[in-house]
């Protein structure tokens, strides 16, 4: 099919390969404008911009489409001189007003990394895990003007195990999207059948994430605790205070042992077999740990450079 590939992070370019490798003529790729990063602050090319200048395909950066963009006009009349059988979209970060809707031939198909109605919006793989959820999964969707509310083509399954982080999690999910995709548009529109309006019930929303879901609220159950950690492991980091430093927590797990009159955020245990943090109920183990401005470290390592003592507790 002639498609237009819209999307910026690694989840879509897994997406975008899985297209080109399958026979897929693809008109011209969409991703966010080059963004300032690290400490120098260069600008970085998305990883789909990078995986479309690999494969020779041309692309378009417009910062917004909005009706009120002075970037949207062009980048429209260039859809549509394009004429695409369709649109696909998977996790592309911008709004698709219905100017852009409505330019190819069957729509615009979105890659949402969800069992939809549950968890839409920008964040549906850490939203998933922090809230302990058991299973998420992928939707295609015809997009419509509202915020993932379109009927689906097809939904495919995957369990979240407690081991899972997002970056595990994560490329499950882009795995399945990519064949997923493929899989649909292998004869598209498929014959007979139609898209199914979403649940009315049911819907949650995956909002961005803030510098609060980061926070550790060491109140809160162990279980719940550790969901929070995992849902942003490995980036940007789950983050802890202690004597006035910050630090990121990673690799949480449950601890078996028994608890005797711990606060939480208190210190039970902290030499090198690990670092042990009661919680409200219970408490976890912190498998790796890092400072502002330093690398993350396995906890045994950490400790060697971060002397700390049971009892201390963090805020």
């Amino acid at each position: 099919m002639r498609i237009v590939f819209a999307g910026t992070p690694e989840f879509a370019r897994v997406a975008l390969v899985a297209l080109i490798e399958a026979g897929h003529d693809c008109l011209a790729v969409m991703t966010q404008p080059d963004r300032p990063s690290g400490r120098g602050q260069k600008f970085v090319e998305s990883p789909v911009k990078h995986e479309a200048s690999r494969l020779s395909l041309s692309v378009m950066q417009p910062a917004s489409l909005k009706p009120s963009s002075p970037d949207s006009g062009p980048a429209i009349a260039q859809l549509k001189q394009l004429q695409p059988d369709v649109m696909v979209v998977a996790a592309y970060g911008l709004i698709v007003p219905a100017a852009v809707l409505e330019i190819p031939r069957f729509g615009c198909i979105n890659i949402h990394a969800s069992l939809l109605p549950r968890w839409r919006g920008a964040a549906p793989i850490q939203r998933a895990i922090a809230a302990g959820d058991s299973e998420t999964g992928i939707a295609l969707m015809q997009m419509e003007q509202g915020l993932d509310t379109g009927p689906v083509w097809a939904e495919y399954r995957c369990p979240i195990s407690p081991e899972d982080n997002f970056q595990s999690l994560h490329d499950r999910l882009a795995a399945i999207g990519a064949s997923a995709i493929v899989d649909l548009l292998a004869d598209f529109p498929p014959p007979g059948r139609s898209p199914k309006p979403q649940p009315a019930d049911g819907a949650a929303y995956a909002h961005k994430i803030s510098k609060a879901d980061l926070e550790i609220d060491w109140s809160k159950p162990a279980s719940l605790v550790r969901d929070q950690i995992r849902a942003y492991d490995p980036a940007p980091g789950a983050i802890a205070h202690l004597g006035g430093e910050s630090v990121k927590c990673f690799e949480p797990g449950l601890w078996p042992g028994a608890l005797k009159n711990s606060l939480p955020g208190q210190i039970i245990k902290a030499d090198q077999q690990g670092l042990v943090i009661a919680c409200g109920e219970g408490a976890i183990t912190i498998g790796s740990a890092q400072r502002p401005g330093g690398r993350k470290l396995k906890i045994r390592e950490f400790l060697n450079g971060w002397p700390v003592r049971v009892g201390q507790s963090f805020n």
